[in-house]
């Protein structure tokens, strides 16, 4: 059993100037979906995927469950390019941020693993 959410697959829905991001997350053997839709251009992608994500974590964790994405960015970080999440744990107020190197990797593959880098280190908290 795994115990902490897996991420399963992005997927990327565009219809004109807008796209629908659905994350799917394997958490003890079952599959949660979270999704977020917005301006289908590139630089805002990497943030819908990150929305989705934490959607899909809330849908595992129900109403104790509530996350804000407060930030996504990249940045340089020596030689490597890295993803950041900033996130607010809704009952505490507390600022997680979590980092992903984004290389060769997807910008929205990245925000995703950012901000579950984030929310991991929580998960008692927040699924309960």
């Amino acid at each position: 059993m795994n115990e902490r959410p897996a991420i399963v697959a992005i997927e990327e829905d565009a219809d004109g100037d807008d796209v629908r991001v659905t994350i799917t997350l394997d958490w003890r053997d079952r599959l949660h979906y979270g999704t977020a839709v917005g301006r289908a251009d590139l630089l805002h992608r990497p943030r819908l995927a990150a929305e989705a994500a934490l959607a899909a974590v809330e849908g595992i964790g129900g109403e104790r469950a509530h996350l804000e994405l407060m930030a996504v960015a990249t940045a340089d970080l020596g030689e490597q390019r890295v993803a950041l999440a900033q996130v607010r744990l809704g009952e505490t107020g507390d600022v997680l941020v979590g980092t992903a190197l984004l290389a060769k990797t997807d910008p929205s593959l990245a925000a995703v693993r950012a901000v579950m880098a984030a929310v991991n280190r929580r998960l008692a908290l927040i699924l309960g």
